[in-house]
């Protein structure tokens, strides 16, 4: 039986937490002192974490962390409730920060404000998009959480940066079941051929990772935001149109109307691969053995 990988966020950053809070908030005075519970009922998901830190300027505090796929136009109203329910569980004062992973087309919010009847509320919170950041960072401040995702930071997509960020990972055992991750994030913004050359692709591991379902979520939200008929099943072919589009450029109307005939019920086996497969060539022949009613 296939061993079970978490190899999402409170996995990366328990690799090395100091590093990470370090360049989270920009202080090298800071030391991480545990990874807490941040299980708030409704408000718990999979890629929060919660940090506690000793500063010796501002003694001990909560980092609270979110990493998501995509800006969440809802974000700001969840890092007012988790900054504040954090400040109540564990009576420490908070600093929220938000980390995005890819660009999409939600606008980035730094803040919540309102006012009701004279009553205010505001929180800030740190937005950082790696999209923005130097893939250079990384390697110079030793940072291994972010190493998974060096190929969609800013220079990171190309074959030298990937083959250095493979040979730190296959250093350190404890850091071996990230390259799937790695070679995940890589299919983004590379060739297919280039990153299954170097690299090893682990579906079983992926399908571990809540980056993995979050962006399945995705698509199932955009299928249903469009109104598409049966929009959790349409939802996934958007998702898998979209992954087609990023690892082979722009697809024909054949084989947008190739996709759209797959039966609701194998649209999630085709994505899976679609993320493993080579070519369209070879995505075809695969979409060929498929029983005939999928064609």
């Amino acid at each position: 039986m296939a061993r079970s990988v978490d190899i999402g966020s409170k996995r990366l950053i328990s690799l090395a937490p100091t590093t990470w809070v370090r360049w989270l908030t920009g202080d090298n005075t800071l030391e991480a002192l545990d990874l807490l519970s941040g299980d708030f009922q409704w408000v718990a998901r999979a890629n929060d974490v919660l940090i506690k830190v000793h500063s010796a300027i501002h003694g001990d505090f909560l980092v609270a962390n979110e990493m998501q796929v995509r800006p969440d136009r809802k974000m700001h109203r969840r890092m007012r409730a988790y900054a504040a329910l954090g400040e109540e569980r564990y009576g420490l004062p908070v600093y929220p920060v938000v980390v995005n992973i890819l660009p999409g087309s939600s606008s980035i919010i730094n803040h919540y404000h309102s006012e009701l009847m004279g009553i205010v509320a505001h929180q800030d919170f740190r937005v950082i998009n790696l999209w923005e950041v130097d893939v250079n960072l990384v390697f110079e401040q030793n940072l291994v959480t972010l190493l998974p995702f060096t190929p969609i930071l800013k220079g990171g997509n190309a074959e030298g940066v990937l083959r250095r960020a493979v040979t730190l990972l296959r250093a350190e055992a404890n850091l071996a079941e990230l390259e799937p991750l790695l070679a995940f994030f890589a299919s983004f913004v590379m060739n297919t051929d280039v990153v299954r050359r170097i690299m090893r692709w682990d579906m079983t591991i992926l399908r571990e990772s809540p980056w993995y379902n979050e962006l399945i979520k995705e698509g199932i939200e955009q299928g249903i935001e469009q109104g598409i008929e049966k929009g959790i099943e349409r939802g996934k072919e958007q998702m898998l149109l979209r992954v087609l589009r990023h690892k082979f450029g722009d697809l024909d109307a054949a084989w947008a109307a190739r996709i759209a005939a797959i039966p609701a019920e194998q649209l999630e086996p085709v994505f899976v691969i679609a993320l493993d497969i080579a070519t369209l060539q070879g995505l075809a022949e695969q979409l060929d053995n498929l029983p005939s009613s999928a064609n």
